[in-house]
């Protein structure tokens, strides 16, 4: 089935209860950064709809009390990650119609009422206006448009064809630069990654997937707002900053950062704007909602390959992940 034609179905089994009035978004690690773009889409855009992305764990534990028999549930996990599948089950037990996103069929699918497969980020011949998180701001915006309305619907939905020219033509632009930066911070033991906005969700993933997780290098993630409010007391000539400069109406937080970088940070400062990656090509009427769907595949593919060449660090072992007992 399309997307729409899923969301509408489940809008219509729903009419009984009001329709879809909440959506919660459950995954865990990069599945959950990459739920940003659609949850940050509905909190801005929709009247009335409830959104909400939550780790997987976190809903097993502690369910929000309005998840019930009008709420859809977008599950999201490459291959079956256990708690995920957790946070399924409880979903449909409250009553919620149920989404899998999914690479590899797993239980998830099996539980799940809908299946969508998706593209995965991390692979160069991937569709990226199929991976996770576009297919999440995709379902964003059709509930939307089903439920409320969304005037710019068709237009939404066009740009999503131009996903894959925007990134392909960033890679080879960009790549100097990745070059650059990974040199300048092969011997960082930590790397602040900043960004505000509709971009959050990439520097999230950045943070604690690509530098953390892939690299084992410490990596604090900062809202460009919050940063006046504490984080900017370590910064100094020697820290490592990455400022990620989104494009739309978040785009003057991120440049209030920059400024105070720029004159109280060091070498190791540096900023990847949105427009120098594409992300203004995009319609300015949705621009702001596709940052992600740019910024992350090329922080992914680019800039952490690159720091992992200049590290001679293999981005596949880990530490912890797969071999210790945490379950």
């Amino acid at each position: 089935m399309e997307v729409r034609s899923i969301i509408e179905e489940i809008n219509e089994k729903q009419q009984t209860v009001g329709g879809i009035k909440n959506v919660v978004w459950l995954a865990a690690g990069g599945s959950y950064g990459g739920f940003y773009p659609g949850d940050y889409f509905l909190n801005q855009e929709a009247a009335g709809i409830r959104s909400r992305n939550i780790t997987s764990n976190e809903f097993v534990q502690a369910p929000p009390a309005f998840v019930g028999e009008n709420t859809l549930a977008v599950v999201c996990s490459m291959r079956g990650t256990p708690e995920t599948i957790e946070a399924a089950k409880l979903a449909k037990r409250l009553g919620a119609a149920t989404i899998a996103l999914y690479v590899d069929e797993s239980e998830l699918t099996e539980v799940c009422d809908y299946q969508i497969s998706y593209d995965s980020v991390a692979v160069d011949s991937s569709d990226f206006s199929k991976t996770n998180s576009a297919y999440g701001l995709k379902i964003a915006m059709l509930v939307m448009d089903v439920v409320e309305g969304y005037e710019h619907i068709e237009l939404a939905l066009d740009n999503f064809e131009a996903v894959n020219s925007i990134y392909d033509q960033a890679v080879t632009e960009i790549r100097t630069k990745a070059i650059k930066w990974a040199i300048q911070n092969r011997e960082s033991k930590s790397i602040h990654v900043m960004a505000s906005g509709a971009t959050f969700g990439a520097a999230y993933v950045f943070s604690i997937c690509n530098i953390m997780e892939m690299l084992q290098i410490d990596s604090p993630t900062v809202n460009c707002c919050d940063f006046f409010h504490g984080p900017f007391e370590v910064i100094d000539e020697d820290t490592s900053v990455f400022l990620l400069m989104g494009e739309g109406s978040n785009r003057s937080n991120d440049e209030r950062a920059a400024r105070f970088l720029q004159e109280f940070g060091g070498k190791k400062v540096f900023r990847l704007d949105a427009r120098d990656i594409g992300v203004n090509k995009f319609d300015p009427k949705v621009s702001e909602h596709f940052n992600h769907l740019i910024f992350s595949p090329i922080l992914n593919n680019v800039f952490m390959r690159e720091l992992a060449y200049q590290i001679k660090k293999d981005y596949m072992t880990r530490t912890y992940m797969w071999k210790a007992q945490y379950n």
